[in-house]
């Protein structure tokens, strides 16, 4: 899927799962990954993600861990030192060609998974740090009501993230997660474009494409 909305080239994904040599990536300026790159955050699972990463041609990386991607929460100087060449966001920032891109793999609490916070004054303390000139917000998990339906017709996001983003105003807010809501929309009340970039379906096979924008 293809969208022209300025002259940056974005290549989004998520939720790859150790399936991340079996895609096609196209080219790009930036590539995006939101985040559960692995199934449980092993070192070799990471390591051989990382290997992967670097060698694809793509100018600039970015990165966040998602809750299957145990090791950025347990060990995260291991974890960060197996990614070469890319910039790994946790609730901080990076600028590139004066677009600035925010990061934070956390989402709401569900079992034992990483980067669990709680609904409510924690979750919502969180995404205050989020700054106000943002262009590009990445996060693991959809805000509340958008691409967030799971399996059980569940609507699974955070209203606290959809409140940063009314406050923020992102140009593109990019996620994964909820595998069933891979797709874009476009929120004309927010003026927020949105990209669930699963690359997996809820039966963890692959069953979407990279989406790429030109921001």
């Amino acid at each position: 899927m293809r969208v022209s909305l300025h002259a940056m080239r974005l290549v989004l994904i998520s939720d790859t799962h150790g399936m991340h040599d079996r895609l096609t990536i196209p080219d790009g300026d930036v590539l995006i990954h939101a985040g559960d790159m692995s199934n449980g955050g092993e070192i070799e699972e990471i390591r051989d993600f990382g290997e992967w990463l670097a060698a694809l041609p793509h100018r600039h990386k970015i990165v966040i861990a998602g809750n299957h991607d145990f090791l950025f929460q347990d060990e995260p100087a291991k974890a960060q030192s197996l990614l070469r060449g890319c910039a790994y966001l946790q609730d901080s920032s990076v600028v590139i060609d004066a677009l600035r891109f925010y990061g934070s793999p956390y989402t709401p609490r569900f079992f034992d998974w990483a980067f669990n916070q709680d609904r409510g004054p924690v979750s919502a303390a969180r995404w205050a740090l989020i700054p106000g000139d943002i262009d590009v917000l990445i996060t693991h998990g959809p805000p509340f009501g958008i691409r967030d339906r799971n399996f059980l017709g569940e609507l699974t996001g955070c209203r606290d993230l959809l409140a940063a983003i009314d406050r923020v105003r992102p140009k593109l807010h990019v996620f994964g997660h909820i595998h069933e809501g891979a797709g874009m929309q476009v929120h004309s009340a927010l003026t927020t474009t949105f990209v669930n970039a699963s690359m997996l379906g809820p039966r963890y096979d692959i069953a979407f494409k990279p989406i790429v924008i030109d921001l």
